[in-house]
């Protein structure tokens, strides 16, 4: 019996790679699996594992207030010493492009263990854009045994860079595998619907506009927190967003505030304490854990975010996504048509979401283009791999 051990650190991590862990455990003849969190997230982080019923063999526990990378990064590197000596696993399981991938692949690579490096691939070839995820998810490519690459592009992009095409499997993205379990729990479950709602309900929303979207009241779906949107960048789009909502009496805009005081500080500044009188349409809210936030992806008419995640996840339910970046590891959703880039110019944004507001057509062709990220099977596709290849 083989021993993998993933490590994930942050919810978006955690979202995808909670499939894979479960999928492993289901398969209890051939693996011994474990799982070790860093807690780079820490609440959100538990949101998830708990929602998944992942209970972590390992904590790292190394969020702190005021961290930065340089903290981060070394507590990752020494406690995942500490780990993997006393597991010795046959190899490491890491997602995407977080610090805590980087860093436990390379303590894994110190110890010559192998790596396998789930979402592998991703690039905007500009080591500062994304920061610093562009360059931790190259380092963690260079490190790894194993590549599973989500698009026939991604893979395009590792042999570019000398990666062996051996090491390379295109196996689509388990984020996919992550929403049909959440949303069908949703969608089979009353009881899970009426829990999501009672929450969303306490949250400042209410239940007559939760009952207004399910009945084709539009309401746009806003998500930030990108390092490089601090300061005017934020500024930009919360003025875009305040001004559209008096453009769109009649449209809703749910903006679920990350933690980071440079998200919420710019909030505040355009939007002030009675933002509820002055802008009734505008919902600011806490954040929402990932249940929760998969119903508002449902009832959304389309998602303003400037993250990486939800460009593949929104697709999967038909949703148009307007990234609120300049550029983006994940261009297929932009080929595909699904997504567009709108950057954090105010113009920019106003003019995206009126378009899609006002105009039918262009909405229908960003609604029913094919999602370029899979059919939620990668997490099967992974683990035959692994069983003809471990």
């Amino acid at each position: 019996m083989k021993k993998v051990m993933l490590v994930f650190g942050t919810r978006p991590e955690a979202i995808k790679m909670c499939p894979l862990a479960i999928g492993f455990k289901n398969n209890g003849n051939d693996f011994k699996t474990y799982v070790c969190v860093t807690g780079q997230h820490r609440e959100m982080l538990d949101q998830v594992l708990e929602l998944f019923g992942i209970r972590p063999d390992f904590d790292l526990d190394v969020m702190s207030k005021k961290q930065d990378l340089f903290d981060i990064t070394s507590k990752i590197l020494i406690g995942m010493k500490k780990v993997l000596q006393e597991v010795r696993p046959d190899i490491v399981f890491v997602h995407g492009d977080t610090t805590t991938s980087m860093a436990a692949a390379l303590s894994a690579f110190y110890l010559q263990i192998p790596v396998a490096h789930v979402e592998a691939g991703l690039r905007t070839h500009n080591i500062y854009s994304p920061w610093p995820e562009e360059v931790n998810r190259q380092i963690t490519s260079r490190i790894a045994t194993y590549n599973f690459a989500p698009t026939a592009l991604s893979r395009d992009n590792l042999l570019a860079e000398g990666i062996k095409d051996r090491s390379i499997h295109v196996v689509g993205n388990t984020v996919i595998d992550a929403l049909h379990l959440v949303s069908g729990r949703i969608m089979s479950d009353r009881e899970t619907g009426k829990a999501v709602e009672a929450v969303l309900s306490l949250s400042g929303i209410g239940n007559e506009r939760l009952q207004a979207w399910g009945n084709g009241k539009r309401m746009i779906l806003i998500t930030g927190h990108r390092r490089e949107n601090f300061g005017e960048g934020f500024l930009h789009i919360c003025q875009a967003i305040r001004d559209l909502s008096l453009k769109y009496p009649d449209t809703d805009f749910v903006y679920p505030m990350h933690m980071n005081p440079n998200v919420r500080k710019p909030i505040a500044q355009i939007f002030g304490n009675r933002h509820r009188t002055e802008y009734p349409n505008v919902f600011l809210i806490e954040p929402v854990a990932y249940l929760p936030f998969v119903y508002l992806m449902n009832r959304a008419f389309f998602v303003l975010t400037d993250s990486g995640g939800i460009q593949e996840e929104a697709p999967g339910l038909g949703k148009p996504v307007l990234v609120m970046r300049d550029t983006t590891e994940r261009p297929e959703a932009i080929e595909a048509g699904t997504a567009r880039l709108v950057g954090t110019d105010y113009r920019n944004i106003v003019s995206g979401v009126s378009e899609l507001l006002d105009n039918n057509a262009a909405y229908l062709r960003m609604s029913k283009a094919a999602n370029p990220y899979g059919d939620g099977q990668s997490v099967s596709r992974i683990i035959e791999i692994m069983q003809q290849n471990l």
